[in-house]
C-alpha cells in the first residue's frame, strides 16, 4: 500500500496537515512539485502544495490533470484534498467543488467524505452548517464570523457547507448529521459521497475508525482534521526526529499578503520589525522597496513587508500574489535571508515556489495552526531556511514578534555553542 497523498490548496494550510501527521510520528514531507518515486521513498505521508485556493476551476482542473499522474504512481489508497477550515471559497476563484470533482474523476474512489468541522481549531459541523470561533472568542455560523463574511477574495454568504459546495459542483452529498457519528460505520453503508458532521474530537475519532474498517480508495475533503481523524487511530508514536540543518542566517523577513483584521492585527502589534507597506507601485517592480528591504536586513533589524489592507490595489487576485512572489523574490536575492514568514495563504505556495524550493519539513509548534518550518532547496544558501506559514485567521497578535524571538533565539544558542 503506498503512503497517505495529501494536495494542499494553498501552502499554509498544507504546512498545517504536514505538522498534523508529523506530530503524530508519521513520516511526511510536503513537496512544492510532484515527486518522483524516489524521493517519496521511506515517506508515510506525501504532501503537494498547490495554489489552487487563488485559481479558477478550469486552471485548477489543469493542474489536477498535470500532477496526478506523478501522483497516481505512487498508489495511494487515501487521498485527502486539503481546504481552509472555513471553507471559504467560490464557483470562481478556489472552487472546492471543482477540485473535488476532477480529484474524484482521476481517482476513482470507493468513497468521497468531506469531514466538516476541526473542532480543534473551534470549528464546528453541525448538521451541515459550519460555525467557527472568531477572534474574540466567540462562536459565529460562518455567514455571520466578524472576519470570513468580510473575506476580500472569497466571503462566505452560505452556512450550509452541502449547499455551498453543490453550488461549485459538487452535488449528491449524504449528509450525516452529529447524532449519526456514534454509529457511523452503519450510516456509512451503502454511501459513495457523504458530508461529515464534527462538534467534538470524539466525532473526529469515531470518523477516523470508521474510515478504517471501510477501507477501499477514498477521497477525503477537508482542513487538518483529516489528518487528525487518520492518525488517531495510530498505535502511539513519537515525533520523527528531523535531521539537523542550520537556518543558513539569521536574517528575519516576514510579507503578510492576507488583508484580514487579525493580520492587520499582527502587523500593527509587530514592534520588533522594521516595518515597510507594499504599494501597487512596488509590486509593480519599482525597485524602492526591496532596496530598502535589503538595506533593513543588511542591518540586522527584522522585516515586516505588508499589503495595504484598505486597497484593492486594481488587479485580480491571482495577479496580486504573483506580483508579491516576485517582490519577496526580489528581497532574497538581494540580501540573504534564513527565516522567512508569510501571512497569507493565497499567496505563501507562489512565493515558496518562486524560491525554488523543492519540498519543506516540520521542525515544531508556533501557535495552533502555525508551524515552524525547513525549507529543502538544492542551493547551499536556502537549504534549512526556517519558515512560518500561516493564513490570514491563525494566530495570535504577536505571532511575528514570536517568531523573531525564535530566530534570535536560535542565534543566541548558535553564538553560545
Amino acid at each position: 500500500m503506498g503512503p497517505v497523498v495529501f494536495i494542499g490548496d494553498d501552502f499554509t494550510g498544507a504546512s498545517d496537515t504536514l505538522a498534523t501527521f508529523a506530530r503524530a510520528g508519521w513520516r511526511a514531507r510536503l513537496f512544492l512539485k510532484p515527486p518522483s518515486a524516489a524521493e517519496a521513498e521511506g515517506l508515510e505521508v506525501v504532501g503537494l502544495a498547490t495554489a489552487l485556493r487563488a485559481i479558477g476551476p478550469d486552471e485548477a482542473r489543469r493542474e489536477i490533470a498535470g500532477f496526478w499522474p506523478s501522483l497516481a504512481a505512487l498508489h495511494p489508497s487515501q487521498v485527502h484534498l486539503k481546504v481552509c477550515s472555513t471553507f471559504d471559497s467560490h464557483p470562481d476563484i478556489g472552487s472546492i467543488g471543482a477540485a473535488a470533482r476532477a480529484l474524484q474523476e482521476a481517482f476513482r474512489p470507493d468513497l468521497l467524505a468531506v469531514i466538516g468541522g476541526q473542532p480543534s481549531l473551534g470549528r464546528y459541523a453541525v448538521f451541515g452548517t459550519l460555525f467557527a470561533r472568531g477572534p474574540d472568542g466567540v462562536v459565529y455560523r460562518i455567514d455571520r464570523h466578524p472576519i470570513m463574511r468580510d473575506h476580500p477574495v472569497t466571503p462566505m454568504h452560505e452556512a450550509d457547507l452541502t449547499r455551498h459546495l453543490a453550488a461549485q459542483g459538487l452535488t449528491g452529498l449524504h449528509l450525516i448529521g452529529a447524532p449519526q457519528i456514534g454509529d457511523l460505520q452503519a450510516a456509512l453503508s451503502g454511501q459513495a459521497q457523504v458530508f461529515l458532521d464534527a462538534v467534538s474530537q470524539e466525532h473526529i475519532r469515531r470518523i477516523g475508525a470508521a474510515l478504517v474498517l471501510r477501507g477501499g480508495r477514498q477521497l477525503l475533503i477537508g482542513s487538518s482534521s483529516v489528518a487528525e481523524a487518520l492518525t488517531w487511530e495510530a498505535v502511539e508514536r513519537s515525533p520523527v526526529p528531523v535531521t539537523e540543518v542550520a537556518p543558513p542566517n539569521r536574517n528575519v523577513l516576514v510579507f503578510a499578503g492576507s488583508r484580514s483584521a487579525l493580520t492587520r492585527a499582527q502587523v500593527a502589534a509587530a514592534g520588533r520589525f522594521s516595518r515597510l507597506e507594499v504599494t501597487a507601485e512596488a509590486l509593480r517592480g519599482g525597485g524602492a522597496v526591496e532596496a530598502q528591504a535589503a538595506a533593513m536586513l543588511g542591518q540586522g533589524a527584522p522585516v515586516l513587508l505588508h499589503l495595504d489592507p484598505q486597497s484593492d490595489y486594481a488587479m485580480p487576485p491571482e495577479r496580486l500574489a504573483a506580483l508579491s512572489s516576485a517582490l519577496l523574490a526580489r528581497v532574497v536575492a538581494r540580501h540573504p535571508v534564513g527565516w522567512l514568514g508569510i501571512a497569507g495563504g493565497d499567496t505563501s505556495s507562489r512565493i515558496c515556489a518562486a524560491l525554488n524550493m523543492t519540498a519543506i519539513d516540520y521542525l515544531a509548534p508556533i501557535a495552533p495552526g502555525v508551524g515552524l518550518c525547513r525549507a529543502v532547496h538544492r542551493d547551499a544558501a536556502l537549504d534549512g531556511m526556517r519558515l512560518m506559514l500561516k493564513g490570514g485567521q491563525m494566530g495570535e497578535d504577536g505571532l511575528f514578534n514570536a517568531f523573531a524571538a525564535l530566530a534570535a533565539d536560535e542565534g543566541s544558542q548558535a553564538r553560545s555553542g
